[in-house]
C-alpha cells in the first residue's frame, strides 16, 4: 500500500503499462489536428464517424484506456473512426484566443477533409459541448456531407432547468455578466475538473476512498486507473475566454440553441436547417446535461428526424465506462451500418417523442444549470429548481401593473421626461452602443452588424449629409424600403436634430413632400424615379459598392469620404429634446393624405411602451417589415428593439413562403405587422419551421379580429399585442390579452390620459351640457377619443381645445370614435373620416367589416360609401373569400344582425381581390369609384331589404330604387 501510494504521489497515478490505441495525424490546421485511429486497418467500406470533444475535455476522452474506449469499440465494429483533436489551448500559441466560431468552422473543415479521404458521407458525432460543436457545424452546412450527426448528452435547450429556479431573464442577464468577464480571460483547467466534480461531491469523495482503501490492491485498481487519471488531473484543459464568452452570451443568454439566430462569421445559422437524420443519446441520470436540455433538438431542428436512445447512465458514462461499452458504441455502430443500408437500425433506438410530455425523474437531485455549471466551474453543486422553458409564450405577458417590477426602469424613464430632456432614437442607439459595441444591432439578409459597426456608419452619412448642409430642424425627405440604409439615414438625420419626412413610395409623394416642407430627399436607387417626380435634391443611399452614374441633380452619397469633411462648430452629436420634432409621417390617401407629426418625446413613449408591454430583452430578435414609413416600422419595430435592447431582423420584402425560414434562421421571437400582413401566412400550406416555432408574439396595430383569431389558432401559444396610437396628441393604448379579440385594450402607463367625449357625427362638433363642458360618455357610448395635453405648452399644437371638461384644460381630438366596455377596455368604433354618412345617419364601416369577418368564409372586407341620392351616400360592404368557401345572403343576414338596422350597408358585395398599400391595409379607392354595383355581375351581389330585415339578391328593380328612393331604401 505504501510502495503504491508513493508512485501516485509521485507520478500522479499508477503505472498501467497500457498504450493508447494508435492514430495518424491526416492534417494539421491551425485549431486542430485530425486523428485516424487503426488507419492501416480500416475495412472496406466501413462507415467513417468523426468524434468531436467539448472543449474542457482533452481528445482522449474518446481512448481513455483499453477497458474505456470509444476508438477501439468502433473499430471493433467495423466502423472507421475519426477525432478532431483541439488541443490543450493553454500551451498552443494563440490558442487562449479562439472564439465559438473557430471550434465550428473548425469541425466543418474536418467534414471537408475526411470526406476527400473516403470517398463518401460521414457521420459526425460529439460529446457534451462537441456535440453542441455537431449540431452548429451541421446547421452551418446545412447538412451538406453529413450522412447523420449522433450526440451524447449535448444540451440543446441550456435553460431547460434553471438554478434556484430563478426568472429566465435573470439568468440570462448573469450569463451575459459571465460572457463578459471571461471574454478577455480563460477558465482553467482546474477550474473546469474542480466544477465537473463537485456536480456530484459526494460521489467524488466516495470516490477517492475506495481509491485510498484498495491501494494496497494494484490488481483491482488499474484496469479503471485509466479512466480514474482522466478525471481527476489528464483530461480536462483550459477553456479560451472568447469562446466561452461566447458560449455564455449566445447559448446560456440568449439560448440561440433552440430559438435559432446564432452568428458564426457574421453569418446567421439556426439547427433548423440541419436537414440529416439525428442521434441523441440521453442520460437518465445526467447531472450536466439532463434529458429536458438535450430533447428539445426536435423543437430546434423541424426538418430532420430526431432518433433517440435513453440510457441510465450519467453525463460522463454515456461514453466512458462499461455501460457505454455494453450500450453506447454497438449502437453507434449499429446506426451508421443502417444509414448506409449494411444492417437494421439497433432495436432499443426509436424516434423521439414530444420533450413537452417528458416529465423529469423526481429522483434526479439538486443540480446546476449546464453553462452556469461550466462557466463557474468551482461554483457547481448549485440546487437547481424547475422554472419555465426558454421559448417564452404569450401566458408570459401579464396585464400591465403584473409585470411592474420588471418593467420599472424603463416605465420610470418614461415617467421622468419632460418636453426639455434630451432624448431620442439617436441618443438611446448610441447609449446601446456604450454599454455593448460588440453586440448584434440588426440582421440582415443571412448577416449580422454589430452596435459598433451601425455606429460608424451612421456617423459617417452624419459627416456626408453635414457635407451637403443639412442642418439642425431642416425636413428631410426619406423615400426607402425596410433596409439597413433607411435605418441609418433615419438615424443620422435624428443624430443632426434634423426632421426626417417619411415619404410612402405608394403614396402621394409631391402632396407628401409639399406638406412636408423638403427640399432634398434621401432614397435607396429602387426609388429614384419616384423621388424624381419631386423638386428637389436627391440623395442617394446604399447600394454603391461600385462607381456609377445616377444622373444629373443627384447625390451619390456613397462617394463622399467621411474623412475628408470637417464638421462645423455648431453640429452637436443628439441635441433632440423630448419636445423637439422628430419625425413626420402621413395617413390617408391622395388629398386625404394627413401628417403625423411624431417628436423625440413621443418616439420614445412607443418604443419604450412596445419594449414593456411585450418584456423584450436582449434575448430577443424583432422581425420587422414593415418600413419606416408606417409607424408600426419606426415605433414598434425598431423603436421596440432600440428601446428593450433586442436585435432587429429585417427583410426587403414580406414573403409567407420564406418567412419561416428566416424566423429560424435570425432567432424570431417577435414579429411585428400591420393590418391584414399575416393574412397570407395564415391561409399557408404548413411550413417545417412552423413546427415548435420560436415566435412567442405578434405586435402591431391594424389588424382584423378575424384574423387575429385565426392568427392565433394556428400559430398558438403566440399571442397578439395590438397597439393604438393616436394620430395626434401621445395616446397610446394596447391590448395585452388574449380574450378580448379586437379592442385596442387600455392606456398604456406613461402615455397621455384619455377620455370619450359625447360626439354629434353629423354636426362634427364635441356635444357639451349646459354648463358648456363636453360630456363624458357612459360606458359603451360611443364618443370620441380625447388625450390631454399640456395646458401650458399643448405638445406644440394649436389643435388642442381648451376649457373641454374644466377651465383651462386641453385635450387634443384624436379624430378616433371608441366606446369603454364595463371592465375597462377600449374598442375603436372608426375614425370619423371613414364615416358614412347616408341618409340614415352616420353608418360606421368598422362594425360592418368586423362583423362580416367572422363568417368563416370571408376573407377581408372593407366597407366605404359611393354617391346616392339626395347627395347622401350608400354604405357598401364588400369582401373576399377564402379559398373553397361560398357566402350565401343568409349567412351575410345572420353576420349583420348584430347591427342596428339603420348601421348596416344597404349592399354586400363579393369581388375577385381587395388591393393592399405596401403596409397591407385594404383599399376601396377602385371599388368606389364604380359606384352602385350592376346586376348581373358573375360575383354576388345583396341588397338590404328593410321591411324583413334581411339580405336578397340585387335585382335591377331594386337597384333602380336603391339609386333614387330619398332614404336609400332598397324595399320592395
Amino acid at each position: 500500500m505504501a510502495q503504491n501510494a508513493l508512485e501516485v504521489a509521485r507520478f500522479g497515478g499508477l503505472d498501467t503499462g497500457e498504450e493508447a490505441a494508435p492514430f495518424e495525424v491526416v492534417a494539421e490546421q491551425r485549431i486542430f489536428k485530425l486523428r485516424r485511429y487503426f488507419a492501416n486497418a480500416v475495412l472496406k467500406d466501413a462507415p467513417a464517424i468523426i468524434l468531436v470533444p467539448p472543449m474542457m475535455l482533452a481528445a482522449e476522452v474518446w481512448d481513455v484506456s483499453p477497458h474505456a474506449s470509444a476508438v477501439r469499440e468502433l473499430h471493433g465494429h467495423g466502423v472507421d473512426a475519426w477525432v478532431v483533436d483541439f488541443g490543450s489551448p493553454s500551451e498552443i500559441e494563440g490558442g487562449l484566443e479562439r472564439n465559438l466560431a473557430d471550434h465550428v468552422v473548425a469541425v466543418s473543415e474536418a467534414v471537408d477533409l475526411v470526406r476527400g479521404v473516403v470517398g463518401k458521407d460521414v457521420h459526425l458525432a460529439g460529446y457534451s459541448q462537441g456535440g453542441m460543436f455537431c449540431y452548429q457545424a451541421g446547421a452551418y452546412r446545412r447538412g451538406k456531407g453529413l450522412s447523420s450527426i449522433v450526440t451524447f448528452g449535448s444540451p440543446v435547450d441550456t435553460r431547460g432547468v434553471i438554478p434556484f429556479g430563478l426568472p429566465e431573464e435573470v439568468i440570462a442577464k448573469g450569463a451575459a455578466v459571465l460572457g463578459d468577464l471571461f471574454g478577455g480571460n480563460q477558465l482553467p483547467a482546474w477550474a473546469s475538473r474542480a466544477g465537473f466534480r463537485l456536480l456530484d461531491p459526494v460521489k467524488a469523495v466516495r470516490q477517492q476512498v475506495d481509491f485510498v482503501m484498495q491501494l494496497h490492491d494494484r490488481e483491482a485498481l488499474l484496469p479503471r486507473e485509466g479512466q480514474r487519471r482522466f478525471l481527476q488531473a489528464d483530461g480536462f484543459v483550459a477553456w479560451p475566454g472568447p469562446a466561452l464568452a461566447d458560449f455564455m452570451r449566445q447559448f446560456v443568454a440568449h439560448n440561440r440553441m433552440l430559438r435559432g439566430g446564432f452568428v458564426i462569421e457574421d453569418r446567421l445559422v439556426t439547427l433548423a436547417d440541419i436537414t440529416c437524420p439525428v442521434l441523441t443519446f440521453v442520460g437518465e441520470v445526467d447531472e450536466i446535461a439532463p434529458p429536458a436540455s438535450v430533447r428539445p433538438i426536435i423543437f430546434a431542428a423541424p426538418r430532420a428526424t430526431i432518433y433517440e436512445k435513453s440510457m441510465r447512465a450519467g453525463h460522463f458514462g454515456l461514453v466512458v465506462g462499461s455501460t457505454s461499452t455494453r450500450e453506447t458504441w454497438p449502437v453507434v455502430a449499429g446506426w451508421t451500418k443502417w444509414r448506409e443500408d449494411h444492417g437494421k437500425l439497433p432495436e432499443d433506438v426509436g424516434l423521439a417523442g414530444d420533450p413537452a410530455a417528458v416529465v423529469p425523474s423526481a429522483g434526479m437531485g439538486p443540480r446546476v444549470g449546464y453553462g452556469v455549471q461550466l462557466a463557474a466551474g468551482v461554483g457547481a453543486g448549485l440546487v437547481r429548481g424547475a422554472t419555465r422553458g426558454a421559448s417564452r409564450t404569450v401566458g408570459t405577458v401579464r396585464e400591465l401593473g403584473v409585470e411592474a417590477a420588471e418593467q420599472l426602469p424603463r416605465l420610470s424613464r418614461l415617467e421622468a421626461v419632460r418636453p426639455r430632456t434630451r432624448t431620442s432614437l439617436a441618443l438611446m442607439l448610441d447609449e446601446g452602443h456604450d454599454r455593448s459595441p460588440d453586440t448584434v444591432l440588426f440582421l440582415f439578409e443571412d448577416r449580422a452588424h454589430t452596435r459598433a459597426a451601425a455606429k460608424h456608419r451612421i456617423d459617417s452619412v452624419v459627416r456626408g449629409l453635414i457635407s451637403l448642409g443639412v442642418r439642425q430642424g431642416e425636413h428631410v425627405g426619406v423615400l426607402m424600403d425596410m433596409r439597413p440604409s433607411a435605418l441609418t439615414a433615419v438615424v443620422a438625420l435624428n443624430r443632426i436634430g434634423a426632421v426626417s419626412v417619411l415619404l410612402r413610395p405608394d403614396g402621394a409623394v409631391t402632396r407628401e413632400a409639399r406638406l412636408g416642407q423638403v427640399s432634398r430627399i434621401v432614397c435607396d436607387p429602387q426609388h429614384m424615379e419616384i423621388a424624381a417626380q419631386v423638386d428637389a435634391q436627391i440623395l442617394v443611399l446604399g447600394g454603391g459598392a461600385q462607381e456609377r452614374d445616377l444622373g444629373p441633380n443627384v447625390v451619390d452619397m456613397e462617394r463622399i469620404d467621411p474623412d475628408t469633411v470637417v464638421l462645423p462648430r455648431w453640429y452637436r452629436p443628439n441635441p433632440g429634446r423630448a419636445r423637439d420634432l422628430a419625425y413626420i409621417l402621413f395617413t390617408g390617401e391622395g388629398e386625404r393624405t394627413r401628417i403625423n407629426r411624431i417628436t423625440n418625446g413621443r418616439w420614445l413613449l412607443s418604443a419604450m411602451g412596445t419594449a414593456s408591454s411585450a418584456s423584450l430583452g436582449g434575448a430577443d430578435t424583432i422581425y420587422s417589415v414593415t418600413p419606416v414609413y408606417h409607424p408600426s416600422g419606426l415605433l414598434v419595430g425598431i423603436g421596440g428593439a432600440i428601446a428593450g435592447g433586442s436585435r432587429i431582423a429585417m427583410a426587403r420584402h414580406w414573403d409567407p413562403t420564406t418567412f419561416w425560414d428566416e424566423v429560424r434562421r435570425y432567432g424570431v421571437t417577435i414579429v411585428t405587422y400591420t393590418w391584414t400582413m399575416l393574412r397570407d401566412l395564415v391561409e399557408a400550406p404548413p411550413h417545417p419551421g412552423e413546427r415548435h416555432h420560436p415566435v412567442r408574439l405578434f405586435v402591431g396595430s391594424g389588424m382584423p379580429p378575424a384574423l387575429w383569431r385565426r392568427t392565433l389558432d394556428r400559430f398558438g401559444p403566440a399571442g397578439v399585442v395590438e397597439f393604438y396610437t393616436s394620430s395626434v396628441g401621445d395616446a397610446v393604448l394596447v391590448n395585452l390579452g388574449t380574450k378580448k379579440i379586437g379592442a385596442m385594450g387600455r392606456r398604456l402607463p406613461g402615455s397621455a390620459r384619455v377620455r370619450i367625449a359625447a360626439y354629434d357625427p353629423d354636426a362634427g362638433r364635441l356635444e357639451t351640457g349646459k354648463d358648456g363642458f363636453a360630456i363624458v360618455c357612459d360606458r359603451d357610448e360611443v364618443g370620441m377619443l380625447l388625450c390631454e395635453a399640456d395646458a401650458d405648452d399643448p405638445a406644440g399644437s394649436d389643435s388642442a381645445l381648451r376649457g373641454v371638461f374644466k377651465r383651462d384644460d386641453a385635450w387634443l381630438a384624436t379624430g378616433d370614435l371608441f366606446r369603454r366596455d364595463v371592465d375597462g377596455d377600449y374598442w375603436l368604433v372608426d375614425p370619423v373620416g371613414s364615416l358614412i354618412h347616408t341618409s340614415r345617419g352616420a353608418v360606421p364601416s368598422a362594425p360592418i367589416r368586423d362583423a362580416l369577418g367572422r363568417l368563416d368564409a370571408v376573407d377581408l372586407a372593407v366597407c366605404y360609401g359611393v354617391p346616392g341620392p339626395g347627395g347622401k351616400a350608400v354604405a357598401v360592404a364588400a369582401v373576399t373569400l377564402r379559398e373553397g368557401q361560398e357566402l350565401t345572403a343568409a349567412k351575410v343576414t345572420e353576420a349583420l344582425s348584430r347591427l342596428e338596422p339603420r348601421r348596416r350597408p344597404s349592399l354586400v358585395r363579393v369581388v375577385a381581390e381587395l388591393p393592399v398599400t405596401t403596409w397591407f391595409r385594404p383599399l376601396s379607392g377602385q371599388l368606389r369609384a364604380e359606384g352602385i354595383p350592376t346586376v348581373g355581375q358573375d360575383l354576388p351581389v345583396w341588397v338590404f331589404d328593410e321591411e324583413r330585415a334581411a339580405y336578397r339578391k340585387l335585382t335591377l328593380a331594386a337597384r333602380k330604387k336603391l339609386a333614387s328612393s330619398p332614404d336609400g331604401s332598397a324595399a320592395s
